[in-house]
């Protein structure tokens, strides 16, 4: 099916954020979309859902003018959009959520259950995921693997337009070739995909076209034959970025986390390791590693079943005394045991207490220093309801208050100083609804709501996810400038080019267990991935 969109506007209260917009797509060819946070790629993707109406322009499909009023009317004309944030149901089973609307029928009317979950078998076998399990209830799955479920579900319906948004976001190794090798053979059936990336080496692989956009406006129309990722970074960004990732800091402190035997049923086993005061850690593993349940664990929101879990200097020394000074400074006064000497708070249970398995509440772990950035911002990061000044402020409530009052001068002066110093757009955000923020600055939000708690240990889930290059060159600057003054990093990535670029050495994961631990300046992408399925020499 061909898809053409002619002059597309589209306005918010009187605020343009699209431009005369014109994209035009042909069976089997991949569109990719590509621009920077806040370009208004989004909104061209909910247009094409039949999400938002444009608020001038035509769209055309097969030389016939279509008007989509609704998401029902997108279905209807074959078109499917799977959004870079997840809309499964996750209380429902994965069965549930691929065939709702569709499940087989026994006689009477009654759900056949048995043909449900088989046919919902071969659909993710047929896709290259066949290593879920349909039965699995669908919030249990790692993001990556409800990513994958995303795609199936739309599927199903065999659209003959396609639009992904940054679908290989939380992807890598074998579940990235999955991903690939579907799209081609989409093409070859004739189905239009239109890819929205912000990784530009997979667009130029995949692409048969590559449309730029920047400020709501069409900059370029191209073919990865005639450009290269440095002059797409050019066209998204306004500017050349002479240099991705920091210099490497010299030198590191005294260890600041470690990770001693730490074990949960059916997810890792006896994982140890350590982070020092301004180093920073890369964290790599696919798919069913084991990687976001370890820090989950790690942060006390996952119960561990055997293990230690050290924080602060003296922490590799398993009788050690904590570094109560050092973490008194993050520990809010309504949580003095976090730093107790007795085995009772979560710093006598960080030293080892005998049958201790690392902290049992994310509480615990704040009070002894640790914090951590989740994968999925919109889920576990943010509350989008909430103004920016709301959600920065999460964590640190305590601090800015006077006997029972919220001190609301102090709490936005706060604020301010982490929007200005994170450079967080647009300024003066505070009062917005951080809904409306563009991926990049939510995530700075995130980082600032853990920044202003000052922390000696941060840990980051994917924290360039959905986010333009130039925005991720200033999220690797933070971490850097974090480094230097002495926090320790552990920052896990399902990226390669990042966890090496971004890091000074790289812990690999497979099937639970710590596979690898490599220097980064002397280790390759091949590397990290023989590591991670296994086949080391």
């Amino acid at each position: 099916m061909s898809l053409e969109l002619r002059g597309v506007r589209k306005d918010y209260g009187g605020v343009e954020v699209l431009h005369g917009v014109d994209l035009v797509g042909h069976p089997g060819e991949v569109l990719a979309v590509v621009g920077a946070n806040g370009a208004g790629k989004s909104t061209l993707i909910r247009i094409l859902a039949g999400a938002q109406s444009m608020s001038a322009g035509e769209m055309w499909m097969d030389g016939e003018r279509v008007e989509l009023r609704s998401p029902h009317d997108a279905h209807a004309r074959g078109i499917r959009t799977v959004y870079q944030e997840l809309t499964l149901v996750p209380q429902l089973s994965v069965t549930e959520n691929l065939l709702m609307g569709h499940f087989p029928r026994k006689r009477g009317g009654l759900i056949d259950w048995a043909a449900a979950h088989a046919r919902a078998g071969e659909l993710l076998e047929g896709i290259g995921f066949g290593a879920i399990d349909p039965r699995t209830v669908a919030g249990r799955l790692t993001v990556a693997r409800q990513q994958m479920v995303e795609i199936a579900k739309a599927l199903v319906d065999e659209p003959r337009v396609l639009v992904l948004d940054e679908p290989s976001a939380v992807l890598a190794g074998s579940d990235l070739d999955s991903l690939f090798a579907l799209i081609r053979r989409l093409r070859e059936r004739g189905v239009l995909v239109v890819y929205v990336s912000h990784r530009l080496a997979e667009v130029l692989e995949l692409a048969t076209t590559i449309v730029v956009i920047k400020d709501g406006r069409v900059v370029e129309t191209t073919e990865p034959a005639r450009t290269d990722e440095n002059e797409l970074i050019r066209l998204m960004a306004g500017r050349r970025l002479e240099q991705i990732y920091p210099d490497r800091r010299a030198g590191h402190g005294e260890v600041r986390l470690s990770v001693s035997g730490l074990t949960r049923g059916g997810e890792f086993e006896d994982v140890s390791f350590s982070v020092r005061s301004g180093e920073i850690v890369g964290l790599f593993g696919l798919v069913g590693s084991g990687r976001s349940e370890l820090a989950r664990c790690v942060f006390g929101a996952e119960p561990a079943s055997a293990g230690q879990v050290r924080v602060g200097p003296g922490a590799e020394r398993p009788g050690a005394r904590p570094d109560t000074d050092a973490v008194s400074d993050a520990v809010p006064d309504a949580l003095p045991d976090a730093v107790s000497d007795g085995g009772g708070g979560a710093a006598g249970r960080a030293r080892g207490r005998s049958g201790a398995a690392g902290f049992r509440t994310p509480a615990e772990a704040i009070a002894a220093g640790l914090a951590l950035v989740t994968e999925d911002r919109k889920r576990t990061g943010l509350v989008l309801g909430m103004s920016v000044l709301d959600n920065i402020t999460l964590t640190t409530l305590y601090s800015a208050t006077r006997g029972p009052l919220i001190d609301t001068g102090l709490r936005r002066r706060n604020v301010a100083d982490m929007i200005d110093r994170l450079g967080i757009q647009p300024p003066g955000c505070a009062a917005m609804p951080v809904v409306n923020l563009s991926g990049g600055n939510q995530q700075k939000a995130v980082l600032a709501k853990w920044l202003l708690a000052g922390p000696r240990v941060l840990i980051l889930d994917e924290p360039t996810r959905g986010v333009d290059m130039a925005a991720r060159v200033d999220i690797y600057r933070m971490i850097d400038d974090l480094a230097r003054q002495g926090l320790a990093v552990l920052l896990i990535s399902s990226d390669l080019t990042e966890v090496l670029g971004a890091t000074d050495r790289v812990l690999v994961m497979n099937q639970g267990r710590i596979t690898g631990d490599l220097p980064s300046d002397r280790t390759t992408e091949d590397e990290i991935l023989a590591h991670s399925i296994g086949r080391t020499a």
